[in-house]
């Protein structure tokens, strides 16, 4: 009970202090919007139904990632999160309680193409349950993906370096706006490593019915994604920041 509470005022502490900041909201907000509106005018409004996966997918990898990279990076530099870590409470605890924010603030980034673009198609045939966990899999992943980047760098300006580094290739190559079969063969296979393609294929799935993989693999996939990702992110920051 003592841990629970404890994740649960580093939860709050970093919702208020970062991600209902002002910049942070409009942030979240105006990313999302401004890719959309950008796809809305080049496309027909039938082609929106086949880019808002896309764009779903691209808002929460964005949001979570750039939060949560730089947050950390900047504790790091302000020494607040060497606090963190001496506190009565395990590291495990303390990782989920970090990345709970930038969950969260992922979902929220997820939402605003939603409601752009629900008069251009039939959102009654969204299969709702299936995307939210898609979305839940994907900030999750993504979040702990910035985390990991968080570990690695010493900087914000390193974190946005390599957080950059690892999403642009993923906008080509996990299927958000290029369909994997169009890549070229040599690049497929990479494409299957990457937590994001199964996460695009699950929304795509709810939204368009299009997916390739049956989304309990997908669904699989980016719970080992997850769990490797967690364990990583726990030994790494055992082995740079505390011993």
């Amino acid at each position: 009970m003592r841990s629970l509470i404890a994740s649960w005022n580093i939860l709050k502490k970093d919702v208020k202090t970062y991600y209902l900041k002002p910049p942070n909201i409009s942030w979240g907000i105006i990313f999302p919007l401004s890719w959309t509106l950008m796809q809305a005018l080049h496309s027909a409004k039938g082609n929106m139904s086949g880019l808002l996966p896309g764009l779903i997918a691209m808002s929460v990898l964005f949001g979570t990632t750039s939060m949560l990279a730089v947050t950390i990076t900047f504790e790091r530099s302000g020494r607040s999160f060497d606090r963190l870590l001496l506190a009565p409470i395990s590291l495990g605890m303390m990782v989920g309680a970090k990345i709970a924010g930038a969950v969260i603030f992922g979902i929220f980034n997820a939402v605003v193409p939603v409601i752009l673009v629900f008069h251009y198609i039939g959102l009654e045939r969204v299969k709702w349950a299936m995307l939210f966990l898609g979305v839940l899999l994907v900030a999750i992943t993504s979040a702990l993906i910035g985390l990991l980047i968080a570990v690695s760098a010493q900087q914000v300006f390193e974190a946005q370096t390599l957080s950059n580094f690892f999403r642009f290739p993923m906008l080509f190559l996990c299927g958000l706006f290029l369909p994997l079969n169009s890549l070229p063969l040599f690049l497929r296979p990479v494409s299957y490593l990457l937590p994001l393609t199964y996460g695009t294929d699950i929304i795509k799935g709810a939204i368009t019915r299009n997916n390739l993989m049956a989304p309990a693999l997908s669904y699989g996939v980016l719970l080992a994604f997850a769990t490797g990702l967690f364990f990583l992110c726990h030994y790494n920051i055992k082995r740079k920041w505390i011993l």
